[in-house]
């Protein structure tokens, strides 16, 4: 793939154990207050995730933020009281998103546009990964390497913020990111759009240097505490492994992200 169409097509718009960091939220990065998050998700913000208390009782400004939240696509979970205190001490009323620093491109246009350039998709689906760093340093392999795309769950994903667009050294800037509702029908929708789906997982019985990676491919990357979910393993076209030789048996989901996919850039080139 030359470079310069790479980069074109990128403007577009469970190897270790998990390594937790909570990082502080930054206010220029959320909006709390019923009506003030009611009033950002109307105004188009791209949000990256909705709290919600789950003990608060039913009241029509909630109930609109419900339906404002469901109209948009905005991902909803309910929390206690005790997480929203932590994130601000400040009158949140039971509500606080945050803007999310990206802007999120459909996973149909990539595909389209990749195949009208007549290349080869080469995308990244990262099951529930959820450090900020890891994501990070992720992107960051991933647009050197030219993947097209990073597809990601509503649920359950690292906040794409500020500290996400450092780790990536600017790489999120250019890198589309998918965010997908379901992610075993994603899985079904690119094999029907003609792409392999290979799982990374120790559990595989061939290397991910016997597996043909040449055609359409899609990798699923797993969490940091538990690999990829079953469900998912169970769609995949190929499990693959990366051999291990030390006494450490996994590698950090980031750093296997690397060795798989510069494999797929050395049998393609």
């Amino acid at each position: 793939m030359e470079n310069r169409d790479r980069r074109k097509i990128n403007r577009g718009e469970g190897f270790s154990k998990k390594h937790f960091t909570t990082p502080k939220p930054d206010n220029k990065e959320m909006v709390f207050g019923i009506r003030a998050v009611i009033e950002t998700i109307k105004a188009g913000q791209e949000i990256d995730k909705l709290l919600m208390q789950r003990e608060l009782g039913s009241s029509p400004l909630m109930a609109e933020l419900v339906q404002v939240a469901h109209a948009h696509n905005v991902p909803v979970s309910k929390v206690p009281l005790e997480k929203l205190d932590r994130i601000t001490r400040k009158n949140h009323q039971g509500a606080i998103c945050f803007i999310s620093a990206i802007r999120y491109v459909s996973l149909h246009n990539i595909l389209s546009e990749v195949f009208e350039k007549g290349q080869t998709p080469l995308l990244l689906l990262l099951d529930r990964i959820t450090d900020v760093r890891n994501f990070g340093a992720i992107a960051r392999t991933a647009e050197c390497a030219g993947v097209h795309a990073l597809i990601i769950p509503s649920k359950g994903a690292a906040q794409i913020n500020a500290d996400a667009i450092k780790t990536s050294s600017g790489a999120l800037n250019f890198l589309p990111v998918c965010r997908e509702e379901n992610l075993r029908d994603t899985l079904q929708y690119l094999q029907q759009s003609g792409l392999q789906v290979v799982a990374c997982t120790e559990k595989a019985d061939k290397s991910i240097y016997e597996v043909d990676l040449a055609g359409p491919t899609a990798i699923i990357m797993g969490s940091e505490e538990d690999g990829i979910s079953q469900d998912l393993i169970r769609k995949a076209d190929q499990l693959a492994k990366i051999p291990m030789i030390g006494n450490i048996a996994s590698l950090n989901v980031s750093v296997a992200t690397g060795v798989v996919v510069y494999e797929v850039i050395r049998q393609r080139t």
